[in-house]
């Protein structure tokens, strides 16, 4: 396929097919995707049928799990680049003789005298045949598929292109006779005036201007799938492992789960999994966007294609193949890319009538003319140009190409689009709903505040003993903290849990207390008022204080939070600066989510809501058509995730919210929610000044191709025209490419 015409025409027959009942082509990807009562062998050979008849080949595409295929799409396409440029190269070769013979004596060239001269018009004329025919058949394609098309009833581009090379050809043959009848009936002047205007050359220069045009789209848009090359060329080819006590180099297809992998300094992992041995920095850029090394260690889980960058380690394989997040990344990419976009149905809905209508602009004009008391011959030209330059590649090109290279780019930044629709829709976001923890918040508690009453020594060594045989995740915080500062837990004796208030233990043959303020208060422990206003003032901050004493006598006060990201903040004011609303949905208690929401620079907090009032709220927001995205991590996040217009999930979340999700957040880094909705923003404006290209050129072009300037003295050959379409496909192409380029926030 090479336009959107062409895909016009797949869409339409495939939609024919009995038990079809939708058919989507993508251009760019050149997949065609449908929906089906049932996915049969005998369907699937009927859509195969359908789209041979329109012109084009058919392959179905696996139902397998998808595979690292080392063989990446543009390498592929770098084939039919290459397989196109001999083509070219060829075709250009003769078309420069061609253009040498018949316009060489115009500049004062010196040419053969048996090309001179009335009585020579035959071999001159057969000449250019002789090397007319040659370029026709190495770019036969135009006429194959252009004229079956035609048959169909769902004319293409090709079918332009052949129509109007194959007038053009025509004529030169009807010429030739018409000289020779000239010639033997003594009519020179009849020999004369078809001599002067054969159009080899035009037919000749039609095909090879436009191949020239689309090898240069070719080898554009094999740019689009850097960021898919780049992931691929990461995984590697061998892999090191432990089986039956022996160490093996296999294959890294051959891997299975459970396989002991050993991974040196330099290395890329060839699977995903848990280490089991050893520790290492590792370089997780390529998956998540981060550019800082992860430190892992024993229990840590490692991805596919992260680089080893210091101590050598082995893991234990739990995903390998097409299971692997590299696999998985890849596959999400290239689906996206492959996805259509709502405001690539404009496109299609032109083309569809597109050049149909150019067909008969072209018959209309050349009729006109004719009436009009032009010569036949230039009514041809005129019917010719308007053929050749109405070829519809930019509209057919102005969505796909942006939008593969826009999901390539975010890719790059750890931002997983799973569909074209979702990066269109994100740009026009109106409000962002935030759940806050493990989005705005860590998701896990930690240490924020120490109020020693004296001896802040003391208070960490009671601390790290009291909580030491506790799994209460505050406790678990507490211990972490202590443990950073290099206290040591001291031996305790009678241990002793207090549900919803605390513990007791004997420490340094004392008894000492650790647990919440009631807690103390029914134990006696003397509180002055300084310390209630502390407590009064770490709750009103959203932190949970917890209380330490020894004996009577209060030791201090530890308070632990689930503290906002770094990133929260700065990321939250850029969606404010962008206009979007922000608010902040969770099922903590009011106090706390204030508190958060304040710190993160939120002015909009509800809190103590269940999942199902998180979906409600969304679906409130969506009133009006306001388009409501919603960001969260967790399995009670799932419903409004699905419910908002784009759901995007933290890469650390459940896999529950991951499948729900429109976009996913490889870096769990709140910065790239903005990042995508300005990058969403800027493609679809890329994509709006293609279209407005492509509208333009052909709203622009066409009638002066059909000679409405023609009472100025000014026409367009249809080598010019052909030429004009070559450049207005390479332009969009272009321009898509520059989002390459752009920064993001």
């Amino acid at each position: 396929m090479s336009c959107a015409a062409c895909s016009a025409s797949v869409e339409k027959v495939s939609g024919r097919v009995e038990g079809v009942s939708k058919a989507e082509v993508n251009l760019l990807a050149k997949l065609l995707t449908v929906e089906c009562e049932a996915d049969t062998p005998e369907l699937r050979d009927k859509i195969c049928a359908a789209v041979a008849k329109a012109g084009f080949t058919a392959t179905p595409k696996s139902a397998d799990k998808p595979k690292v295929d080392k063989t990446p799409d543009n390498a592929k396409s770098s084939n039919n680049a290459a397989q196109m440029k001999v083509r070219l190269i060829a075709s250009v070769a003769i078309l420069a003789v061609l253009m040498y013979l018949t316009m060489g004596h115009m500049i004062g060239l010196p040419t053969p005298h048996i090309f001179h001269g009335t009585a020579n018009l035959l071999v001159f004329s057969f000449t250019q045949l002789i090397l007319t025919l040659p370029v026709v058949y190495l770019n036969r394609k135009f006429y194959i598929v252009g004229f079956k098309a035609l048959w169909n009833r769902s004319p293409n581009m090709d079918s332009l292109v052949a129509v109007g090379s194959s007038a053009a050809l025509i004529y030169g043959i009807f010429a030739i006779y018409m000289i020779g009848y000239g010639l033997g009936h003594g009519d020179l002047a009849l020999a004369e005036s078809y001599g002067a205007n054969l159009y080899f050359e035009s037919a000749a220069m039609i095909l090879t201007l436009v191949s020239v045009g689309k090898f240069l789209e070719e080898r554009s848009k094999n740019k689009t799938g850097a960021a898919v090359e780049h992931l691929m060329k990461l995984a590697p080819e061998t892999a090191t492992v432990e089986r039956g006590g022996d160490v093996l180099e296999v294959k890294t297809s051959e891997l299975m789960v459970g396989d002991i992998i050993i991974v040196r300094p330099g290395q890329s992992l060839p699977a995903d999994g848990i280490i089991v041995e050893g520790s290492s920095s590792i370089d997780e850029s390529a998956l998540t966007g981060e550019s800082i090394p992860v430190e892992k260690t024993v229990g840590s889980r490692v991805m596919s294609a992260s680089i080893n960058k210091t101590g050598s380690f082995k893991f234990r394989a739990d995903k390998v193949g097409g299971e692997t997040a590299l696999a998985k990344i890849i596959e999400l990419v290239r689906d996206a890319g492959a996805t259509k976009a709502p405001i690539a149905k404009l496109a299609d809905k032109v083309s569809g009538i597109f050049v149909p209508v150019v067909m008969s602009i072209a018959a209309a004009a050349f009729i006109f003319w004719l009436i009009m008391g032009k010569s036949f011959d230039f009514a041809l030209s005129i019917g010719i140009s308007v053929l050749v330059i109405s070829c519809p590649c930019a509209l057919g090109l102005a969505t796909p190409v942006a939008v593969t290279v826009s999901v390539g780019r975010l890719a790059e930044r750890g931002i997983l689009v799973k569909s074209a629709e979702a990066l269109e829709i994100l740009h026009d976001t109106k409000s962002v709903v935030l759940d806050k923890t493990g989005t705005v918040t860590e998701g896990h508690p930690s240490v924020t505040d120490v109020v020693p009453a004296s001896d802040k020594t003391k208070l960490y060594e009671i601390a790290a003993s009291l909580e030491a045989p506790s799994e209460h995740p505050l406790a678990e915080a507490i211990r972490n903290y202590t443990d950073s500062k290099g206290v040591k837990p001291r031996v305790i004796s009678e241990f002793h849990a207090v549900p919803g208030r605390g513990v007791s233990a004997k420490v340094w043959d004392s008894t000492c207390y650790a647990g919440n303020m009631q807690y103390m208060l029914e134990l006696g422990v003397k509180l002055g008022a300084d310390i209630e206003s502390t407590l009064e003032s770490l709750a009103k901050r959203g932190r949970t204080p917890m209380l330490f004493a020894e004996g009577d006598k209060l030791v201090g006060i530890i308070a632990v939070a689930d503290t906002i990201k770094p990133t929260s903040a700065a990321a939250i004011k850029s969606m404010r600066d962008m206009g979007v609303d922000v608010m902040m949905l969770t099922g903590d208690n009011k106090l706390t989510a204030e508190a958060i929401a304040h710190e993160a620079g939120i002015e909009s907090v509800t809190a103590d809501v269940l999942p199902a009032d998180k979906e409600r709220v969304v679906a409130d927001l969506q009133k009006d058509n306001a388009i409501v995205t919603f960001v969260g991590d967790g399995i009670n996040d799932s419903p409004a995730l699905t419910r908002a217009n784009i759901g995007i999930a933290i890469g650390s979340g459940a896999d529950i919210a991951i499948d729900s999700a429109d976009i996913v957040l490889m870096k769990s880094d709140l910065n790239d929610v903005p990042a995508a909705i300005d990058f969403s923003r800027r493609t679809i404006r890329n994509i709006k000044q293609n279209l407005f290209w492509a509208f333009f050129y052909n709203t622009l072009v066409i009638p002066v191709a059909a000679g409405v300037l023609v009472p100025f003295g000014i026409t367009l050959s249809p080598m010019l025209g052909a030429a004009a379409m070559s450049l207005s496909s390479l332009f969009v192409v272009t321009n898509a490419l520059r989002l390459y380029k752009a920064k993001m926030l």
